[in-house]
Order: C-alpha cells, then sequence, then structure tokens
C-alpha cells in the first residue's frame, strides 16, 4: 500500500476560523484529529469550534446580512462572485480531491471529479437571469401585485462527513445567489473542503460575513441551530440528528431543510436479466464504500429467481477490487473511519445473528493490514423485518429480499420509514414509469442507481424535508413576499 502518512494536508489556517472574512483564533485550544482512512495515521488537526465562536460566526453573518453590501446587490452582481468562486474552485481541484479521499475513503479517480461542483456555483449563478425572482399578478379586487422572492436570512449550514464538496456546494450556491449570508459548520470527520472554500473566498475579495467556516462537534453545533439570530438551518446527515433538528427549529419556528438517511430499494422485475442486474448495482454499491444515503442496498426479487440472483450478485460483488484509494487499480476503498467500521461489521454480524445466509463479504480484507477497510458483502434469505432491512448501514452491504409478487415487491419497497432513492429494473420503460409512480421515494431510476442533482435531490417521510438541486433546491433559501398596488410600480414591465 502508498504510504498515505507521507502526503502533506494543503490547508493553510487550520488552527483558525474563518469569520467576518478574516482568520480568527479560536476562543480556545481544543483540537481536532482527522485520521486517514487508508492508514489510520492523523493527517490534519484543525480547530475545535466551543460555543463563544459559533457566537462569533453567527454575528458576523447576522451583521453581514442586516447592514452588508451582499443582501442589496443585484443577483447579477453576486452572480459574478460566484463564477469566481467556481474558477478558483477548478483551480484547487487537486487539494480538493486528495484531501477528500483521505478524509472519506473515496477512490481518487472519483474524488478528481470534485472539480465539477464548480458548476453548481455557476449554475445557480445563470439564475440570476433566468428565475423569476417578482411575478406579476392581478389581486382579487382586481389591483397590480407582484409576489417577490427575497433571502430568507442568515443560514446555518451543517455539512456531513461523506460527500462535503458536493453537498456543501448545494447549500452554499443557492443561498448565495438568493442573496442570503451563510455559516458553514464543518464536519469533525471532513474539514478540509470547508476551510478550502473559504481560502477561496477569502482569496477573491468576498464581502465580509457572507460566508463564515468553523469545525465544530454535535454538542456545539447544537448551539448553532438554537442561535436566535439564524434563519434557517440546512442539514445532510442520519434521521436520528435530523429528528433533533426539527424538533429545536420546530420550538422557535426556524425554516429548515433536512436531508437525512435512506434505505433504498431496487425492484428487479421478472423480464429483466439478473446477471445484467447484479452488474449494474454491484457498479455503484462500492462507491464511496457504500457511504451513499441513497445507495440501493434493498433488492427485492421475485423468489422463485432469489437464490439466481444472490449468486450473481455475490460473483459480481465479490470481485470488486478492494485496495489503497489513490491506488488507480482499486475499485473501493476503505470506510471512512473506525466507528464506522466498527458500525458496519456490528450489522453484519446482526444480519447473520437473525438468520440471513452471508453469500459474500462480511469481513475485513486479508490483504490490509492498516486503514478502515471491509469487504463487499451480500446477504441472501434477508426478510423485510430484519435489522440489515430496516436501519441505514452506511457501508457495502446489501440485502437480497424474495417477493412472491410484483404487489408484494412495491409493498416491501414502502415498508420502511425512509423514502429517499429506488430503482425499478425492467425492459419496459412503461412498467419502470408504472412500478416507480407506486412507489414512495423522491426518486426513481430506471435499471440502475440513478440521481440527479440539477432536477432535485431528497426524500420522502423521515428521509428528509424538502429538496435540494436545481430550481427546486432555490426556493428553500427565499421567503415569498406578496405586494399589492393602487399602481405597478414603473420600473415592472
Amino acid at each position: 500500500m502508498t504510504d498515505t502518512a507521507e502526503r502533506t494536508h494543503p490547508i493553510q489556517n487550520p488552527d483558525r476560523f474563518f469569520i467576518g472574512g478574516d482568520w480568527v483564533a479560536p476562543s480556545a485550544d481544543s483540537k481536532i484529529h482527522v485520521h486517514d482512512s487508508a492508514s489510520e495515521d492523523v493527517f490534519l488537526s484543525v480547530a475545535e469550534a466551543q460555543d463563544a465562536d459559533v457566537d462569533r460566526a453567527v454575528a458576523a453573518a447576522r451583521e453581514a446580512f442586516d447592514r452588508g453590501p451582499w443582501p442589496r446587490m443585484s443577483h447579477r452582481e453576486r452572480a459574478q462572485w460566484m463564477n469566481k468562486i467556481a474558477d478558483e474552485w477548478v483551480a484547487r481541484g487537486d487539494d480538493i480531491a486528495d484531501t477528500w479521499t483521505r478524509e472519506s475513503g473515496v477512490l481518487r479517480t472519483i474524488a478528481g471529479f470534485a472539480t465539477s461542483v464548480a458548476e453548481v456555483f455557476r449554475y445557480y449563478a445563470s439564475l440570476a437571469d433566468s428565475f423569476q425572482w417578482e411575478e406579476k399578478h392581478t389581486s382579487q379586487d382586481g389591483l397590480p401585485a407582484l409576489l417577490v422572492r427575497e433571502p430568507v436570512g442568515v443560514v446555518g449550514a451543517i455539512i456531513p462527513w461523506n460527500g462535503p464538496n458536493g453537498i456543501m456546494a448545494y447549500k452554499t450556491a443557492p443561498a448565495l445567489i438568493a442573496g442570503c449570508t451563510i455559516i458553514i459548520k464543518a464536519s469533525p470527520e471532513a474539514p478540509a473542503a470547508p476551510y478550502i472554500l473559504a481560502e477561496i473566498c477569502e482569496k477573491i475579495g468576498l464581502p465580509k460575513g457572507v460566508v463564515n467556516v468553523f469545525t465544530a462537534d454535535r454538542e456545539v453545533s447544537e448551539r448553532l441551530v438554537r442561535h436566535p439570530d439564524v434563519d434557517k438551518i440546512s442539514f445532510t446527515g442520519s434521521t436520528a440528528a435530523g429528528r433533533r433538528i426539527a424538533s429545536i427549529c420546530g420550538e422557535r419556528i426556524a425554516r429548515c431543510t433536512l436531508e437525512l438517511g435512506g434505505k433504498s430499494p431496487a425492484i428487479i422485475l421478472d423480464d429483466y436479466d439478473l446477471a445484467k442486474a447484479a452488474e449494474q448495482i454491484s457498479r455503484y454499491a462500492g462507491f464511496l464504500t457504500g457511504q451513499v444515503c441513497s445507495s440501493l442496498t434493498r433488492l427485492i426479487v421475485s423468489r422463485k429467481r432469489h437464490d439466481d440472483f444472490v449468486d450473481a450478485l455475490a460473483a459480481t460483488f465479490s470481485q470488486v477490487k478492494v485496495g489503497d484509494p489513490f491506488d488507480p487499480a482499486s475499485q473501493m476503498g476503505p470506510l471512512a473511519m473506525e466507528r464506522q467500521r466498527d458500525r458496519v461489521e456490528s450489522y453484519i454480524a446482526k444480519g447473520k445473528e437473525e438468520g440471513a445466509r452471508l453469500a459474500t463479504g462480511g469481513g475485513r480484507p486479508a490483504h490490509l493490514n492498516r486503514g478502515y477497510f471491509i469487504e463487499p458483502t451480500v446477504f441472501g434469505n434477508v426478510d423485510n423485518s430484519f435489522t440489515i432491512a430496516r436501519e441505514e448501514i452506511f457501508g457495502p452491504v446489501l440485502s437480497v429480499i424474495p417477493a412472491d409478487s410484483e404487489a408484494q415487491a412495491i409493498e416491501i419497497a414502502n415498508d420502511t420509514i425512509y423514502g429517499l432513492n429506488s430503482a425499478v429494473f425492467t425492459n419496459d420503460p412503461d412498467r419502470a414509469y408504472a412500478v416507480g409512480r407506486l412507489i414512495r421515494a423522491g426518486t426513481v431510476g430506471h435499471n440502475e442507481w440513478k440521481n440527479d442533482m440539477k432536477v432535485g435531490f431528497g426524500g420522502f417521510k423521515q428521509s428528509g424535508i424538502g429538496r435540494e438541486g436545481g430550481v427546486e433546491g432555490l426556493h428553500p433559501f427565499l421567503e415569498a413576499k406578496t405586494m399589492v398596488f393602487e399602481k405597478m410600480p414603473s420600473h415592472i414591465k
């Protein structure tokens, strides 16, 4: 294995926070140590925020929103700044990709696409001209009226560790074009991307207080959620944490969007080739070592084809090459951290204990003695009541569930607290549409794992509230205001 400990990190001010446009000293000396997922070595240590640091960041964002230039700029002016961020993001592409690989275990060959996050900023910048910020109406009394969309205010964005680059962008970019100011709370396990964004904001001279960045653990993060000067929370993470955040926001009627967990089903209909389905599912199930909320982990197939599908899936998934994520030959890297590997192993043990058949994997790769690696794992004969079919594992563990009919397959697919992603495997697009309309999930893919953030992403049920991506992802950062006039203002054409 490559000695990942020899690689240095590119973060310029890890011992400080980016608040009010400056790199400020923390209020305490405590540090957060970030471990390289492939070597287990500490490769980065950052300052750990305390309540006083949260208050300082909120005050800076509040000042910038209430009295600063950002909300008072035109959308086109804000778009110019966002395009500058995009340019610098591309320039920092290697730094972003390298740190993401080390933090989360994503393959470096995939992490290289992190530069595409720049297009998120460019897309939302383009809405300056194409989005209808003011709509003409006629009131019920026949008077001219406008529906205007204004920024929601100060946003607290809480970023997870698995995909910090893209997730951060899909919160920050729509907030910025809307005219909001933002406080980014970086994950203790993956703070690099927020720090790099802060460095970019400093370099381009973004107005002070528009973007603020600090790293904190859960207890201090709650201070951000509770803060009365934060108008909206945008959170991505576990459903358990989302419930807590929603309850706190509910107490003070703060706005929130929540992108939470998933236990996403794929229904393989009887007309679809099993080997082809197994290949497609295996191809995506190892992405980010299964640490993906929308991963297809409950695979529902007719009982008569169950055993054949388990065998086909075990044959393909077991061939995934697990190794150093910086090695171009690797097809799956490690889990992000020790506690995540412990979590995955506990679910594997639970699956065996409850009577599922372990078809492949279930252990640590014998050829890797360092790093948080786990084998690609497939269980067959899984009942939908089993723990491994009910709870989000967040690792490369697949459960095959038999169904006695298509109707029962749909019923099983919907028998979950989650509703994030799903798929229907069939040669008939009409059947894919019909079955997909019956699945209670925010996304339905045809014949593979599919998401499209340009259209919109989010979940039904306990997979979240609201949407991210596309125009749908802009609306949560806006407040709608109705204005009724005796005569329409002269600038409205």
